[in-house]
């Protein structure tokens, strides 16, 4: 039995059974129930492509605030978040293992706490009374004459959600960068020198990213999958759901709205199912961007 059972596939078989039942079926019935109108009481109803429909067709708050809120969210945090990633992992590289080992954590650790910080230091922050910091700070200078409502005004709520997100990018795509360049053969640098590479942004463009591609796939990826399925932010900050006038309403959010509040999951299925279709579609876009041809 032992010799039977001494494949390297069989090493395989705890990450395969995990995805299949956390992902790969999650997904399929998902979709199932995508075609159907289910109240979470009495049985699915299948109704086509109706719930699709409703969403393209006659979802206006969906149509005008939480897809341009999304695309506008995903497309400001991650490539931002992303190109400060590299930058930060880089400058990391060139200072010794102790202090960068410090710096690291620093930067990684919102990612791990940013939840715990929404609700702590930016709402103070933000606060709308004379007691926010912000605002104590701007009434302090005559700036203002009373406060501003940060965290319920449709004119400073994105903004707020682009600037803690970007506070708390630094992640997993962070650390992949940060070991990429770390092991890259340094007499790559030296050989480069000799044949008349000239300052440190060649070195960076034709030694460094050329080198960690892997790494920079990784985090492109990570950045993209994490700014789409980020919803928590808005309704922490403002302490709603919806946001008010849907300014931080995200694509998340839509879907706990109509699954967990209106109980029709059938929609909110839909609306998960357009969600994957645009992360697929972009993750596609990224992997023929920075993935090796073969």
């Amino acid at each position: 039995m032992i010799r039977k059972m001494n494949n390297p596939a069989w090493f395989l078989l705890p990450y395969v059974s995990l995805f299949i039942v956390f992902i790969i079926i999650p997904v399929i019935i998902a979709i199932f129930l995508s075609f159907t109108y289910f109240n979470t009481i009495q049985t699915p109803e299948f109704i086509g492509l109706r719930n699709y429909i409703e969403l393209l067709t006659r979802d206006e708050v969906f149509m005008q605030h939480v897809l341009p809120n999304t695309i506008k969210f995903a497309f400001i945090v991650g490539p931002i978040g992303y190109m400060m990633s590299f930058i930060l992992a880089w400058m990391l590289a060139q200072i010794p293992h102790r202090p960068r080992t410090l710096f690291a954590i620093v930067l990684y650790s919102p990612s791990m706490t940013a939840g715990i910080a929404m609700g702590v230091v930016w709402t103070v922050l933000f606060s709308g009374n004379a007691t926010g910091y912000l605002n104590a700070w701007l009434i302090n200078f005559g700036l203002i004459q009373e406060p501003i409502q940060f965290l319920t005004s449709p004119q400073y709520l994105m903004n707020i959600m682009i600037l803690v997100s970007l506070w708390g990018s630094m992640g997993v795509g962070f650390l992949a960068m940060l070991a990429g360049i770390l092991n890259i053969d340094q007499s790559l640098y030296e050989a480069a020198y000799v044949d008349g590479l000239r300052n440190r942004w060649q070195e960076i463009f034709y030694i460094t990213i050329p080198s960690m591609k892997p790494q920079m796939l990784f985090g492109a990826v990570m950045a993209v999958v994490g700014t789409f399925q980020v919803g928590a932010i808005g309704v922490q900050l403002s302490g709603a759901n919806p946001t008010p006038q849907y300014a931080g309403q995200l694509m998340v959010n839509h879907i706990e709205d109509f699954g967990f509040i209106r109980y029709l999951m059938g929609y909110a299925s839909a609306i998960s199912v357009v969600l994957l279709i645009l992360i697929y579609s972009i993750s596609k876009v990224t992997f023929s961007l920075l993935g090796d041809k073969e």
